[in-house]
């Protein structure tokens, strides 16, 4: 594969949309000038466990690695915290709750987090070079989405902090306690600020456990807490396996949970914890339709389809993997989507020009190949742009499939990957059926030009969020959250953060 040392250069174009469809994305990048993101990520050869203020080893002594998605590299050893580590950050919470924390003002507990959301403003490029590295999204998204909106959610909360008495007029507002919180690996920076802004905006204090195969920037955060100043114990991490997010769950300190992940998992959680008079929220599994008619702007919608569903490589929640097709323009859409998918880049997502980057592990990518050959053995026509895989990281082109019907396993279950189902309706009562025909209820999209089709749908479509000409766009003022198997709560705006409140 060349590198950006030894390519040969040519003339770039000008713009998108004036480049010609390249026969192999990522093989072939001596046709572009990588342009690669060269920010010190200031990665350690080792993360200790974050617990009481202070970086400290884990009980056990083991460690585990961090690999590189995009090139299969190791990246640091991260501690394998177990169930004596998971003890002590629930009692360091809870001390800090007792004692500083949960008996702060309001106006105190902002300054820190507007703090945190400084620094982490001020370390930004840093953190998205570090998540790009372990998760494989391309730098791109962390740099101009993931980062910004995780500092965005910290501002916001910070915002709420001396004023949670309007969260619920004529109700006393008060803290819940020790909340312990899973996060997923899809979005690890961004789902730790959706958790821990609102959590601490409320007076609580927290214990977290990112997901193993991207813990890092979790740890880095832990590094702005030290540098903010935070009581010791308000926030804690301990990284490691499943299993330590199960005995975090379970613990009998924590008087609220928060999960993000597959459904799954979740019901594991739940049943894991029925009856111990927790409180719970559950953000699980999704999949969406995004619903295209023949008045739409298609131009837009093509634009729309793509963010929906190969943002992030399709892994992501809420993505729009079944698409619905009006009919008349069906064959239109396809094509349009087809022309689209041969200039999107597939290839090294710390360079900036890079559309598609790696899927985040080796088992991940498996489980998606499993879901392609079943489309194709159900009888579903499966089409790619062409694409050379490279001999080290885990990639897959952008995907769709035609042909598809409700019963075929890639229209019924998560794929979690940059796959798209494409099915048609009639009318506007079949694309609400087919819609709503999923155990899934996160979210939806519908492109239209009639207004009143808009507010009919968003009626009638059962899912959490729908987006009306656009997808996937979010803000720390909106609620996110699902129905059905998608779980339940919301996180984000006012909903989301008297989820972390006791009222009385």
């Amino acid at each position: 594969m060349a590198t950006s040392a030894t390519a040969k250069k040519t003339t770039r174009p000008a713009t998108r949309s004036a480049r010609p469809a390249p026969e192999l994305i990522f093989g072939d990048l001596w046709e572009y000038d990588p342009s690669p993101e060269t920010a010190d990520p200031k990665l350690k050869a080792r993360y200790e466990l974050f617990i009481d203020g202070k970086f400290v080893p884990p009980a056990g002594g083991k460690y585990f690695d961090s690999i590189n998605p995009g090139n299969e590299q190791k990246l640091a050893e991260l501690a394998l915290g177990g169930a004596a580590d998971v003890d002590a950050a629930c009692a360091a919470a809870t001390r800090a709750f007792d004692t500083t924390w949960g008996r702060m003002p309001g106006r105190e507990r902002a300054k820190y987090i507007y703090r945190l959301a400084r620094l982490l403003q001020d370390r930004a490029r840093e953190f998205a070079v570090a998540e790009t590295m372990d998760n494989g999204k391309p730098i791109r998204e962390t740099r101009d989405f993931d980062v910004p909106m995780a500092a965005a959610h910290f501002f916001y909360h910070a915002g709420w902090a001396d004023k949670l008495e309007y969260l619920a007029p004529g109700r006393r507002v008060a803290p819940i306690g020790v909340v312990g919180q899973v996060i997923p690996w899809n979005f690890p920076l961004l789902m730790l600020s959706w958790k821990i802004a609102p959590a601490l905006a409320a007076g609580n204090c927290v214990v977290i456990k990112p997901a193993s195969n991207t813990p890092i920037t979790a740890v880095k955060l832990a590094e702005i807490v030290q540098d903010a100043g935070l009581p010791p114990g308000v926030v804690n991490v301990v990284t490691g396996p499943g299993s330590t997010g199960g005995y975090l769950m379970a613990h009998p300190a924590t008087a609220k949970i928060a999960f993000t992940g597959s459904t799954e998992v979740g019901k594991v959680i739940m049943r894991s914890v029925a009856g111990r008079g927790k409180r719970m929220t559950m953000e699980l599994g999704g999949k969406a339709a995004n619903i295209v008619f023949d008045d739409a702007p298609l131009d837009q919608a093509v634009e729309g389809i793509v963010n929906g569903i190969f943002f992030n490589q399709g892994q992501v929640c809420c993505a729009g993997s079944r698409l619905l097709v009006h009919e008349p323009v069906a064959e239109q859409v396809v094509a349009k989507l087809k022309t689209r998918l041969r200039v999107l880049r597939v290839g090294n997502p710390l360079d900036k020009n890079t559309d598609v980057g790696a899927i985040v592990s080796r088992d991940q990518l498996e489980s998606i190949q499993g879901y392609l050959d079943s489309g194709v053995q159900e009888g579903a026509e499966m089409w790619q742009p062409p694409f050379r895989r490279p001999a080290k990281g885990f990639y897959l082109p952008p995907t769709i499939f035609t042909g598809v019907t409700q019963s075929h396993r890639i229209a019924r279950e998560e794929i979690f990957g940059p796959v798209l189902s494409i099915l048609t309706f009639r009318t506007i009562e079949e694309a609400v059926e087919k819609a709503n025909n999923t155990a899934y209820g996160l979210s939806a999209g519908v492109w239209t030009d009639k207004g009143s089709r808009i507010l009919k749908l968003s009626t009638e479509l059962k899912a959490g969020v729908v987006w009306a000409n656009t997808f996937n766009k979010f803000d720390p003022t909106s609620p996110f959250g699902g129905y059905k198997e998608s779980g339940f709560g919301r996180e984000g705006g006012r909903q989301g953060l008297l989820d972390y409140c006791r009222l009385t």
